[in-house]
Parts: C-alpha cells; sequence; structure tokens
C-alpha cells in the first residue's frame, strides 16, 4: 500500500477529502494538524457529539492510503491538475509496510472495568478472574463500548443500585449497553429504543450475544412507565426530551440521565424542575450523571 500526504489549506480540507474519498477510491483519509507541536498549533473546539466549528486547520496535512504507487501517483496528479487547487501541494508520497490491522485494531480496545467485579470485555480477551458479571462487546458502529466516562457512569450506577426492576426503558440505546447491564443487575421486561436502525439491530446483536432478553425497537415502542428509565444521549435533545422521559418515569422510579457537562447541569435541572428533581451523581473527566427519583405521579404525568 501507499500514503500520499498532502499540505491543504483550511478552505479546501474539506473538498479535498471529500474527492479522496468519493472519487479517487482512497482506501482510508485522515486529517491533522500540520503545525501540531509548534507555537503555531491551534485546537478545533466543538461541543462532544458535535462536530467542530471548522473541517480542518489553517495549515492541514491530508492523508490518504491507497492500495498502489499508481492509484496514489493518479490522485495526486488529478488533485492538482484542478483549478481549485491553489495551496495544494504534495508533502509526500510513499510505501506502507503491510500490517496486521485487525490485530492491530483489537489491541487498541482492553477489558474495561466498571466496578472490580463488573467488566465490558471485548470478544477477544479473556474476562479478568475478579469479574462477575460480563458484557461482551465489541466496537461497532453504534454508540456504547464502555470506554467514554459518559457511559461508565451509568454503568456503575446501575451495578451500585442492582434490583430485580419489573420494567426498564433505555432511550437511545445505541449498541444496547445499558440495557445489557441492567438486564445482568435484575432487570426483568426491558426496552431499549433509539432513532436510528443500525443502533436497533446493533442493541438486539448485543443482546443475543450476551444471552439477554430485550425488545429493541424505534422510540414508540416506549409505553407506559418504567421503575428504571435511563438516557445516555447530550444535553440538548435530554433538555427537550424532558416531558416524555420524566412521564415515563413510575412512581418511586428512578431516572438516570448522562451525556451532559459540569457546565450544564443548572440548565438540565431547570428543563426537568417541573416534573422531577435532578441531582449530580457522579462525575468524572469533566462529564456529570444525573439521577432523579420520582416520589409521587405528578398530575398529568403518569
Amino acid at each position: 500500500m501507499h500514503e500520499l500526504v498532502l499540505s491543504v489549506p483550511e478552505s479546501l480540507v474539506e473538498t479535498v477529502s471529500e474527492a479522496l474519498s468519493d472519487e479517487l477510491e482512497a482506501l482510508s483519509v485522515s486529517v491533522e494538524d500540520a503545525d501540531a507541536g509548534t507555537e503555531a498549533e491551534r485546537a478545533l473546539f466543538g461541543e462532544p457529539g458535535m462536530p467542530a466549528p471548522q473541517a480542518g486547520w489553517q495549515h492541514s496535512r491530508v492523508t490518504a492510503l491507497f492500495d498502489s504507487e499508481t492509484a496514489a501517483t493518479e490522485a495526486a496528479t488529478l488533485l492538482l491538475a484542478q483549478d481549485w487547487a491553489t495551496g495544494l501541494a504534495i508533502a509526500a508520497l510513499r510505501e506502507v509496510a503491510e500490517q496486521d490491522w485487525v490485530r492491530l485494531t483489537q489491541s487498541q480496545f482492553a477489558p474495561v472495568e466498571i466496578t472490580p467485579a463488573f467488566w465490558i470485555v471485548p470478544s477477544w480477551h479473556e474476562a479478568p478472574a475478579v469479574a462477575r458479571q460480563v458484557i461482551r462487546l465489541d466496537p461497532g458502529l453504534a454508540f456504547g463500548t464502555g470506554t467514554h466516562p459518559t457511559t461508565r457512569m451509568c454503568l456503575r450506577w446501575i451495578a451500585t443500585h442492582a434490583a430485580p426492576w419489573p420494567r426498564v426503558l433505555d432511550y437511545g440505546c445505541g449498541s444496547g449497553i445499558l440495557a445489557i447491564g441492567a438486564a445482568l443487575h435484575g432487570a426483568q421486561a426491558i426496552d431499549a429504543v433509539d432513532i436510528d436502525e443500525a443502533a436497533v439491530e446493533s442493541t438486539r446483536a448485543n443482546a443475543a450475544a450476551n444471552g439477554v432478553t430485550l425488545a429493541a425497537g424505534l422510540p414508540d415502542a416506549a409505553q407506559g412507565v418504567y421503575p428504571l428509565v435511563l438516557a445516555n444521549i447530550l444535553a440538548t435533545p435530554l433538555k427537550l426530551l424532558a416531558p416524555l422521559l420524566a412521564g415515563h418515569v413510575a412512581a418511586g422510579g428512578d431516572l438516570v440521565l448522562a451525556g451532559i457537562l459540569e457546565r450544564q447541569a443548572d440548565e438540565l435541572k431547570t428543563a426537568y424542575a417541573p416534573w422531577l428533581a435532578l441531582e449530580v451523581s457522579d462525575s468524572e473527566d469533566g462529564w456529570i450523571l444525573m439521577t432523579a427519583r420520582k416520589q409521587t405521579a405528578a398530575p398529568g404525568v403518569a
């Protein structure tokens, strides 16, 4: 394989990246700051889970991988011939040593400890000897592999509050990891819902791999009230969903929310105040877990 490295001005990063991946059939395309490690290095800041405000840095390095030197050379020639390619330059064109990419990728995902007895373990790893509860989960398209603080905090809450919940709702289930964690800690009837069909399929596959029974579907599959409602999304959709999620919590039940930054705590408390009193229950790396217990059914909310 061969690697084409281009020096690209900020205004062309998106155009060049799309041309490489969509039209020139690059195997992979990555973008990095050409000024990294110098005084000119500049961070790109964006809301977690949202795109960065710019597509690239002032001086970006775009690296594309091709299966042959010919393909890499042709791609470079075609790009430089474009009328809009002002400022575009070839930084390198070199052979890349063959690697076992599957083994390399797998090596980046180790077992994740939630509690000393509760672990998330990829299928190619042995479970630690101390593990009593294990979720088998491999990286995939759906969010939720246990490596993010929001997922770990939700699972830690489930493990430390384990109960025979008769019903559980995992809203925005992603990979289904929270629903599976709840099942392993006493939950019975579990509804896992997401707006993304791929997430629904991922949840079903991961549940089957872990020997867990649950119902996965689109959001309208969530019906009635639940003693436990889980939602690990982001602050903005959590605020918009406040009446819906609060309405799904049974009297005496718990609401567990994640995907929230520390600075967003007051916004969430205000959004849910008409129904529930949210409090910060856990924090990790700038993220917080917020929970509430519904003491009595509010008028009009059942």
